[in-house]
């Protein structure tokens, strides 16, 4: 599997497997002991998600030695206040004594509180990195220059209607890694996928056009990590690194942007998230 290396030296695959919605126990553990048996090496979980005891479950049971495996979850802004026994707790539920990535899972309540608390557990080594999700670039920039520790990861939503372009290059400048959820817009991009021209293109290299999209964005530097619980679709996921996209072939790909993200955009006021204790 390709890695990329993260601001602090730890390898970081750049294709994992998401496991958003994946809440049926049995079919979150299958789908996880399914993606290990094909070669993959991140998988990636949340509190918010319910599923990490079921993502721990499918790790013990998987074989893989646990050092082979990266695991990534998320501190959900409620626990905030606590988010180191947050952590302790997503780690017994994942049957592991240590974390390789730890995310604050949105820019929201006492967010300096609770990366410090990160930072400690970083520096302990109980984490072996420490970063963040849903964070634009302004709001980026802050937590870099009022913290100690460089965020090694922002996992965004990207795909090809919201490449986060202008974000992808403020991430490059301060030295964090772009990662992409949501790679194929949870089915509200149907119908990029049957456009001519991806058709075209997944076409001459005998691909899907969810397969293309996967290897536009880990050529532009994003590292990916589609959910799915069907085996079929785990492994075509992870056939994209028999092929390269040309520079023609991209700047076409670029033509998909439409600035706007699907989850809806943080930053304006109809954007509402709703967390216990208090709505934004």
């Amino acid at each position: 599997m390709q890695t990329v290396k993260l601001n602090n030296g730890v390898e970081m695959p750049v294709l994992g497997l998401g496991t958003y919605k994946a809440t049926d126990p049995g079919e979150c553990r299958q789908a996880v002991i399914d993606a290990l048996e094909l070669g993959y090496r991140l998988i990636d979980t949340a509190q918010i998600y319910h599923n990490e005891e079921y993502v721990g479950e499918a790790i013990a049971a998987s074989g893989v030695p646990r050092d082979e495996i990266f695991i990534t979850t998320k501190v959900w802004p409620d626990r905030f206040g606590d988010a180191r026994s947050s952590v302790e707790e997503s780690m017994r539920k994942l049957r592991t004594d240590y974390l390789d990535l730890v995310l604050l899972h949105w820019p929201y309540g006492d967010t300096y509180a609770a990366y410090r608390a990160l930072e400690e557990m970083y520096e302990e080594g109980t984490v072996r990195a420490i970063g963040v999700s849903n964070y634009n670039s302004d709001r980026l920039i802050d937590l870099v220059h009022f913290n100690k520790v460089v965020p090694a990861v922002n996992q965004v939503e990207t795909n090809l209607t919201e490449q986060r372009v202008a974000d992808h290059v403020w991430m490059e400048r301060l030295g964090v890694c772009h990662q992409g959820y949501m790679p194929f817009g949870q089915g509200r991009m149907d119908e990029i996928f049957g456009d001519p021209a991806l058709l075209g293109i997944a076409s001459k290299y005998g691909k899907t056009p969810r397969q293309v999209t996967l290897r536009f964005q880990i050529q532009s530097g994003v590292c990916v990590i589609p959910k799915s619980v069907h085996r079929d679709r785990i492994k075509s996921n992870m056939e994209v690194f028999d092929f390269s996209l040309t520079e023609e072939e991209i700047s076409v790909l670029r033509g998909f942007d439409r600035h706007h993200p699907l989850t809806g955009d943080p930053e304006t006021p109809e954007r509402t998230i709703k967390i216990t204790g208090f709505t934004l």
